[in-house]
């Protein structure tokens, strides 16, 4: 078994990270799923408003602000062109730190081709969310990945902001074109790291580099799917593996993680990816994998004190294995795994902590749910 194979539901134990961890069932703490709203048309990401007020994306290319009780609003005007299809459309959004103020929300989604020739690639917009809450004004886009590519697939799309206000947006490679997550002279595969009005941070790691571009802040990326900052300021993504091989990782500057030179996962049917290998010099290694895959979704860590005993605790929704898993650290390495709505039966999409403290999670549905996850001794 690889050093940080998950266990299969019939197992007692998996290692992770060269730890030994128990695999806990949830007795602890009952979890009570409450639907805060539904209708919604596979949607994608959640933040938080004022007045208990939520800010969601629908795939398909919609926007929408649900009131407190669950009604949902009229898709907002003002978005961009959004080429909707397969695994693209509008993506992530996430509040300004400084939203009480600005009222900007920076939103990702796959971008269109100006010359509509069947290409895209993901791009990173901001804009104020109107007094109203109908409209999104001064729409601009401070990020376009390049190149653009034909597909519909691995768009990424994950956004933060860090502590010293700069945004990282985790990007896919594209599915059809993995080799060039180890290029750096394209955004394929890559987390970028730009300043709010799109301009590069001089201290990104490849600034001054003719060989690379100086948005690239990691690389060797596969599909990131969720992205969070934990409790002291670090940066962490989860990214589909292929078949097996899903991963944590904590992106640092300049690092490559290794895609597809090493994966603990294999080609889709069987047969292995390149040369097989799961380590290389110079590659780093996840945090955590998943063989097999869950495909993992968002994730959080767990701020508040909702939750008795879990308080650090980090959360990450599956796609398909349709539940949650909240994972404890000691350190870097993880020692415990509980599976969290395991009679869910719907596709985890977003997971995040919301200013009440509770966790809330999509689900990825033509008739999708935004819950409120709430615990009970």
């Amino acid at each position: 078994m690889p050093s940080t194979a998950l266990c299969r539901r019939r197992a007692p134990r998996f290692c992770a990270a060269a730890l030994c961890c128990t695999l806990v069932s949830a007795h602890a703490l009952h979890i009570q799923p409450q639907v805060v709203a539904q209708g919604l048309q596979n949607p994608w990401a959640v933040a938080f408003l004022p007045e208990g007020k939520f800010l969601v994306t629908e795939r398909p290319g919609r926007m929408r602000v649900i009131a407190a009780d669950g009604t949902l609003g009229a898709p907002l005007q003002g978005l961009p062109a959004i080429a909707a299809g397969g695994q693209g459309g509008l993506l992530d959004v996430v509040l300004d730190s400084d939203f009480a103020h600005s009222r900007t929300v920076y939103f990702c989604y796959s971008e269109p081709a100006p010359t509509n020739n069947g290409t895209n690639s993901t791009a990173l917009s901001k804009a104020q969310l109107s007094a109203d809450q109908t409209t999104l004004e001064n729409l601009q886009v401070i990020f376009s990945q390049r190149p653009k590519k034909a597909s519909q697939l691995h768009f990424g799309c994950r956004i933060v902001e860090r502590r010293d206000g700069t945004l990282l947006l985790a990007l896919g490679e594209r599915y059809h074109f993995k080799e060039e997550a180890q290029n750096l002279q394209n955004h394929l595969g890559k987390i970028v790291r730009i300043h709010k009005d799109g301009s590069v941070p001089k201290d990104n790691p490849f600034v001054g580099r003719s060989d690379a571009l100086p948005e690239i802040w990691s690389y060797g990326h596969r599909n990131p799917q969720g992205a969070t900052l934990a409790p002291d300021g670090s940066y962490w993504i989860n990214e589909h593996g292929p078949q097996g091989g899903d991963e944590i990782n904590r992106p640092t500057a300049g690092k490559n993680y290794g895609w597809p030179v090493i994966t603990y996962g294999e080609n889709y049917g069987g047969g292995k990816i390149g040369d097989g290998k799961t380590h290389q010099a110079g590659m780093a290694q996840p945090v955590h994998h998943w063989t097999p895959s869950i495909a993992v979704s968002g994730m959080a860590f767990i701020t508040s004190d909702r939750y008795p005993g879990w308080k650090g605790d980090m959360v990450v929704g599956a796609l398909k294995a349709l539940r949650l898993e909240r994972i404890r650290f000691e350190g870097n390495k993880i020692s415990k795994v509980e599976y969290l709505l395991p009679d869910l039966g719907q596709r985890v999409r977003d997971v995040r902590q919301g200013p009440d403290g509770w966790l809330y999670v999509l689900t990825d549905r033509s008739n999708g749910q935004l819950l409120r996850l709430v615990a009970t001794p």
